[in-house]
């Protein structure tokens, strides 16, 4: 296995859009909305928890992220599940999500040889993603306040999310322009 390929990218990525399809259909209050969040919610932890098992060489910001996203999922299932007491979730999954930024923060976006990747499309669809993260925490402050746009702005922040994910998952990996065979490594 190559060192850079990440297994179960894809199923992940579909079980994440699931999950927000599955939010903005909660929103809208369509039946088995909630069904469907569980059970995307155990996929991607139980995806994501294979795919570090299956990791040949693990780092330490590899555990926190195999701990951030268990705790994250369990956060969900319980919460689904209306189980009372997920205050410890909550806070161990903030817990790793602050570690995390400061272990790679930025860094995470970047390619593999830590380039920014700064096309055209790569910025806008990095505005989309933006957008919709600053939607999705927008409507969720002013559904607190009782605005009345809130729950469209939420929606459309999902949605934007859920746009910027597929669009990952159904575009085919850009093939690089060498393959680097025969060659001598130049320093």
């Amino acid at each position: 296995m190559a060192p850079n390929k990440k297994i179960l990218k894809n199923p992940l990525r579909a079980s994440l859009v699931i999950l927000l399809l599955g939010m903005i259909a909660k929103i809208f209050e369509v039946p088995y909305a909630k069904g469907v969040i569980l059970l995307s919610f155990l996929a991607i932890g139980i995806l994501y928890s294979i795919r570090f098992w299956k990791k040949s060489v693990k780092k330490n910001v590899d555990f926190i992220k195999v701990f951030l996203i268990v705790f994250w999922t369990m956060n969900g299932v319980l919460r689904i599940l209306d189980f009372t007491y997920t205050l410890f979730f909550q806070f161990m999954t903030a817990v790793f999500f602050v570690v995390w930024f400061i272990m790679e923060g930025t860094a995470y976006f970047l390619d593999e040889d830590r380039k920014v990747k700064n096309s055209i499309s790569h910025i806008l669809w990095n505005c989309a993603i933006i957008l919709g993260t600053l939607a999705v925490i927008s409507g969720s402050l002013l559904k607190v306040l009782n605005w009345e746009f809130a729950v469209p702005l939420l929606v459309l922040g999902l949605a934007l999310i859920a746009a910027y994910i597929l669009k990952d998952f159904l575009t085919p990996a850009e093939a690089s322009e060498d393959n680097g065979n025969n060659e001598e490594l130049q320093l």
